[in-house]
């Protein structure tokens, strides 16, 4: 798949828990989702009592706005699904109009929840590497389909910055998927995994239930 921007392109609750392999202890803990887009998880866990901030760039914007980002990117991703679909793993999706439906289904749902979500400070308008939270602020950062997906855009550099951003706000830090918008294993996870290792860190990539784009099954784990 070719890319020039990041698209808001958001998953469900059900998606979080299997590409980060959450359990139902981890639910509880403070979270930082970052990247999250239209993802519902924000409004799905606090709907069920959990606490979650997620920080985009794109909270800047209306939901009108939004929604018609998502409109505007719709055909270029569902076109290249059909494209190369023997790409990408049909399991959770029966086809790319079905991918579709979901993605939609799941816009609607943060949607729904983001004017409020706003007001309480649950969606916040920021950009790794910076957050300008507090140091040890969340139990676990999520960052999903941001780092490593969009190499091509984002420097080893911005990588970098951003994991010792999130090990500064969070006491773990949980990175989905390792691969490119290309399906292959993203040049800039060998360096990192050597660099954090070498500083002390414990990094781990764990296989999980998760994957759309085959091979993309992996997640990388990073904490003291």
């Amino acid at each position: 798949m070719k890319l020039e921007e990041i698209v808001p392109w958001g998953r469900n609750l059900a998606e979080y828990r299997q590409m980060f392999n959450l359990s139902d202890g981890d639910l509880c803990q403070r979270i930082l989702g970052c990247g999250d887009g239209p993802a519902s998880f924000n409004a799905q866990m606090t709907q069920l009592g959990h606490q979650v901030t997620s920080i985009d760039p794109l909270y800047a914007f209306s939901p009108e706005e939004i929604r018609q980002r998502f409109e505007d990117t719709y055909p270029t991703i569902i076109y290249q699904l059909q494209k190369q679909s023997s790409r990408y793993v049909w399991q959770n999706f029966r086809d790319p109009e079905d991918l579709g439906r979901v993605r939609r289904e799941t816009m609607e749902l943060f949607l729904e929840d983001y004017p409020q979500g706003k007001l309480a400070g649950r969606y916040i308008a920021r950009s790794l590497p910076q957050t300008r939270f507090g140091n040890r602020e969340f139990d676990l950062c999520l960052c999903s389909h941001l780092l490593f997906l969009y190499s091509d855009l984002l420097s080893l550099d911005m990588h970098i910055a951003s994991i010792d951003e999130l090990l500064r706000v969070g006491l773990q830090v949980r990175i989905f998927p390792l691969v490119t918008l290309d399906g292959e294993i993203s040049p800039y996870v060998e360096p990192i995994r050597h660099r954090f290792q070498q500083l002390g860190y414990q990094v781990k990539i764990s296989t999980v239930a998760y994957e759309f784009q085959r091979g993309g099954n992996q997640m990388l784990t990073i904490h003291p």
